[in-house]
């Protein structure tokens, strides 16, 4: 498992600056990726974000974790990531996801059929980032349209996938997917089976699984459980995450938190892996300078451990 970072945290303060400069340490300290999400509403746009800091800290995996397919085309989102790509050399890999139902109802949009929608939308998507060139007509989505030039190279899609439904087309048209709030039992028991089965019955290639979970090395760690509580209480009320904190066993986000010592952080992160996640990007939730110094260098003796 290869292990990078999740600069999501720094959304909020929409600066190009602050991203720049932390996806700079984080290569710096021999980080596989780095990851950046884009809230719908939130008026930062991730990819544009990820070429301009691609250009300055090159030779890294910069991703997006998630852009939200509802708000653009995916003529509109291939042609965006395939500019960002070859702004960065090809070290760009999109996440892509659904969203969800009450942040689509704020930009006025309908979540309408979300299923056939993804898989719809992948159907325009992948081939024009594979050739540039497309001809799909869907029930909700119609595309036909050649880019200037073909890509130099395809650009690596990544799916936010729970459920099994967004687990097989994820599997069969995607290349892997990204998970956020999902625990290594419900890694190991549904995510990684059902997405496997599915790429394996298209004849696509083991699919990447992409974990982001908060992580600190603290000696408070209910300190931590409770303002993860308190800050990340709306991801526990959304439908799709209900359902995989059910499958966890858990009540919401902060039992899934990786908070305590260095010892414990490496077990939990090590058993990810163990469940099959393929790739994992720390969100470091730290509330301190030392814990933020103490996670960061648990997190580096793990580089080439895992």
């Amino acid at each position: 498992m290869d292990l990078g970072i999740n600069g999501t945290g720094l959304v909020q303060k929409a600066s190009i600056a602050a991203v720049t400069e932390s996806a700079r340490q984080a290569k710096a300290d021999g980080f596989s990726h780095y990851w950046l999400a884009e809230h719908p509403t939130g008026g930062f746009d991730a990819i544009t974000a990820l070429a301009m800091v691609g250009a300055q800290v090159p030779d890294i995996e910069l991703g997006t974790a998630i852009v939200p397919t509802f708000p653009r085309h995916p003529m509109t989102l291939a042609g965006q990531a395939l500019t960002a790509s070859n702004a960065m050399g090809g070290n760009f890999t999109l996440g892509i996801g659904l969203s969800h139902e009450p942040m689509m109802a704020q930009l006025g949009l309908a979540f309408e059929k979300p299923i056939r929608h993804l898989r719809e939308y992948l159907s325009i998507l992948m081939p024009l980032l594979h050739s540039g060139a497309v001809t799909f007509d869907g029930e909700l989505l119609s595309c036909t349209g050649q880019f200037f030039q073909p890509p130099e190279r395809p650009v690596p899609v990544l799916v936010a996938a729970l459920g099994p439904q967004a687990l097989g087309v994820a599997g069969r048209l995607a290349d892997g997917t990204t998970l956020a709030w999902v625990g290594p039992k419900t890694v190991k028991e549904h995510i990684v089976p059902r997405i496997r089965e599915s790429a394996a019955a298209s004849g696509r290639q083991r699919p990447r699984v992409l974990a982001t979970l908060p992580v600190c090395v603290t000696d408070q760690p209910e300190v931590l459980r409770q303002s993860i509580g308190r800050g990340l209480s709306m991801y526990g009320k959304l439908p799709s995450y209900q359902a995989m904190f059910q499958r966890e066993g858990v009540h919401g986000p902060a039992d899934l938190a990786i908070v305590g010592s260095a010892e414990q952080v490496k077990e939990e992160i090590v058993g990810l892996a163990e469940a099959g996640v393929t790739s994992f990007a720390a969100s470091e939730y730290c509330l301190t300078p030392q814990e933020r110094t103490d996670t960061r260098q648990t997190l580096l003796k793990l580089i080439g451990d895992v």
